[in-house]
């Protein structure tokens, strides 16, 4: 079953289950990938797939921790919590996150692939890693960590 097919059923079991808060992230992640797809109209990639679904939410859940950590500092807990809950909706179709050892290991490997040797082969180890593990790993982490690795 494709992502899309995925946030849609979940939809509509959210409508049927009357589960208000879980449904409207839903409607947000829905709107976001419609977004996408009008966006790209008139290109000859019309279809949005999987992986950019992937990305989609990625960068909900990432957005969802900086206003959460914003609304901390504020002092608006409760706020901060809604931004909490949202995050676990959408990490409900997100791919299961790398710990550190295998975001090492994955880095080892594509730096292996690529055959890199210095950080000017760091854009092509980031490409790897991007279309091997889209939605599972940080690439705002691993960036540094490729960077060590390469220098």
């Amino acid at each position: 079953m494709d992502m899309r097919t995925r946030v849609t059923a979940a939809l509509k079991d959210a409508m049927k289950s009357k589960e208000a808060d879980r449904l409207s992230t839903l409607r947000l992640i829905n709107a976001a990938i419609k977004d996408r797809e009008i966006a790209q109209r008139g290109t000859d990639d019309a279809a949005v797939g999987d992986a950019e679904v992937l990305s989609i939410l990625g960068r909900m859940v990432k957005q969802r921790q900086e206003s959460a950590r914003a609304y901390e500092e504020g002092g608006r807990l409760e706020l901060a919590d809604k931004e909490r809950s949202e995050i676990k909706v959408i990490e409900d179709f997100l791919p299961k996150q790398l710990d550190d050892d295998e975001a090492d290991a994955a880095v080892a490997e594509a730096i292996a692939e690529v055959g890199a040797t210095s950080v000017r082969d760091m854009g092509k180890v980031m490409a790897i890693l991007k279309t091997k593990f889209t939605g599972q790993m940080d690439f705002g982490k691993v960036g540094p960590l490729v960077k060590d690795k390469l220098g």
